[in-house]
């Protein structure tokens, strides 16, 4: 239980916004992050009088100020999680066979931060810095899935949330709720063509003390006639991100089943 609940609740204001594309008003920054209005207005008012937060008065409404954007530079220029990250990707290459990468949520998009690729495998569109629609991605589902049902709500309200790439995947609220139900029941997620026609991928979410999705670990493999990855693949990504959680202090939550690889004649 947190023991300063100020905080708390000041950090989820900012991860809140942080998450949306423009600047919110302060009843849905209340109801996003179950707070009561007068609760929410004075943790604003706090964090506009220290530049975390601005108030667009004519708008009524709320965004992240200079002072977040110093603590993000300064988190892109140390890089913690990606500096852990890519020792365990570059292992986790070595052990599937299949290009890996660690995405962060930003809004409704993921953004790919690590990158790492297995050789002679087919290019893929998640280089570093590219940035694909959440709802889609493996990496996107494991991250929806892990935050709250209301700050998903608030991310994705009705149809018009939705982009489309391939004509695959969720389309409307309801149906992304349905996909998010079935990674929280598996522990991992999954998408098979949905961001590029051929490909596939899992995914899990890395998780920090809390328990908010920090990122996901997705590896990236050709899609099968089964439409199911290669034998212990999402063993091996779920382990992955286990390890990561527990580097930063969260949650182990690693399986226990080893991968058997898929046989490709292509390689050695």
């Amino acid at each position: 239980m947190p023991q300063v609940p100020a905080a708390t609740r000041t950090l989820r204001v900012l991860r809140y916004l942080a998450s949306q594309p423009d600047p919110v008003p302060l009843e849905h920054i209340s109801r996003a992050c179950d707070l009561p209005r007068s609760t929410a207005y004075h943790l604003l008012a706090a964090m506009v009088a220290e530049g975390f937060v601005v108030h667009l008065a004519e708008d009524r409404s709320y965004g992240l100020g200079v002072a977040a954007f110093e603590v993000g530079s300064g988190y892109s220029r140390q890089a913690p999680l990606q500096r852990i990250a890519r020792h365990q990707l570059a292992a986790l290459v070595d052990r599937t066979g299949e290009s890996a990468h660690l995405a962060v949520l930003h809004g409704r998009d993921v953004l790919y931060v690590v990158e790492e690729r297995s050789p002679g495998r087919p290019p893929l569109v998640t280089d570093i810095g590219v940035r694909l629609p959440a709802h889609l991605t493996a990496s996107g589902r494991a991250l929806l899935a892990a935050l709250p049902p209301a700050q998903v709500r608030a991310l994705y309200p009705d149809p018009e949330a939705f982009v489309d790439r391939t004509g695959r995947g969720p389309r409307r609220p309801p149906a992304l709720r349905a996909v998010l139900a079935s990674v929280r029941r598996d522990g991992h997620a999954a998408e098979d063509g949905e961001v590029t026609l051929g490909f596939a991928s899992v995914a899990a979410a890395v998780l920090d003390h809390n328990q908010h999705p920090v990122a996901a670990v997705a590896v990236t493999f050709e899609s099968t006639a089964e439409g199911t990855a290669p034998t212990g693949l999402t063993d091996e990504v779920r382990r992955t991100a286990s390890a990561l959680s527990r580097r930063i202090g969260g949650r182990d939550a690693a399986p226990t089943r080893t991968l058997v690889p898929r046989q490709d004649p292509q390689r050695g």
